[in-house]
Parts: C-alpha cells; structure tokens; sequence
C-alpha cells in the first residue's frame, strides 16, 4: 500500500496543490539527485527517512538506484509540512505506519493530527503575544528616533 490512498469518492492527496517541475505520472521515475534538487532536502536526510520508516519502500533501478515518484514527492511535501508543525519525528513515522496500515485506522490518523494542530494554534496565539511586544518595542524605537532627530534640528 502507499502513503497516498482513495477510498470511495475521496482523496488524500497528502499535501497541497501540485507542484510545478513535475513529470507526468507515469514518467515520474526521480534519482535522489533529482529529488534533491526538488524538494531541498539532502540526500542523506532521503535515506534516513526512509531507514526510520517515514518514507514507504522506494522502488530500485535495475543497478539498485532509488526511484522516487510524484507520490513520494508529494509525501515528502506533507512531511515538511508536518516537520513545520513541530511534530516530533516519532509521531510522523506513527502516522505513516497507520497510512501504510490502511483506512481502519482513520480515526488515530484523525486523532494525532488534531493534536497536532492544537499544538500549533497553541504556538500561533503565542507567537502573535511575540508580535505584539516586538510592535510595542518597534513603534517605541521609531517614536524616539524621530523625538531625537527633532531635537537635533532644532
């Protein structure tokens, strides 16, 4: 089974909108190399995730090269998104272990997903607390720059 499924009329496409770059499905056969190049991360980053389980099995060239596909892309693309989350490695791997388990196990999918985005609420409202304070300190500063320069021109 893949990470990515169809059941019934819907799909998990795992990430946003496709990406540009992108052969057609069919002819989408990458080296890490190329994959690399795509998605920025580096090719020992690849195999780690692969070794941890966070990558599905990559399909091999006939001499033993990783062949990765626009589906293993677009994992890769939900991964980062995760990775941005703050989730910790540990329960990305869970989730593509429960992906790869298949559609019975939907509501733990659904359930550490919405954690995940809780926690991340939790640091949005924190982080715009942080902004808040930086625009007191920002507008502080310009006021008495601008007190300063008035000063000396007179």
């Amino acid at each position: 089974m893949t990470v990515m499924e169809t059941t019934g009329t819907r799909t998990d496409t795992c990430a946003g909108p496709p990406q540009q770059n992108r052969r057609p499905d069919g002819e989408d056969r990458y080296t890490i190399s190329e994959v690399v190049a795509l998605t920025g991360l580096t090719a020992h980053t690849l195999r780690w995730y692969e070794r941890i389980g966070l990558m599905p099995h990559i399909d091999r060239s006939h001499t033993g090269q990783r062949r990765y596909t626009n589906r293993d892309l677009d994992w890769l693309d939900l991964v980062g998104k995760l990775r941005l989350t703050g989730m910790p490695v540990a329960d990305m791997v869970r989730y593509a272990e429960l992906v790869r388990e298949g559609d019975h196990t939907y509501g733990e999918r659904f359930e550490l997903l919405k954690t995940t985005r809780e926690d991340v609420l939790a640091r949005i409202d924190e982080l715009r607390g942080t902004l808040a304070v930086l625009d007191r300190k920002i507008s502080f500063y310009a006021d008495a720059g601008r007190a300063l320069a008035s000063e000396r021109s007179r």
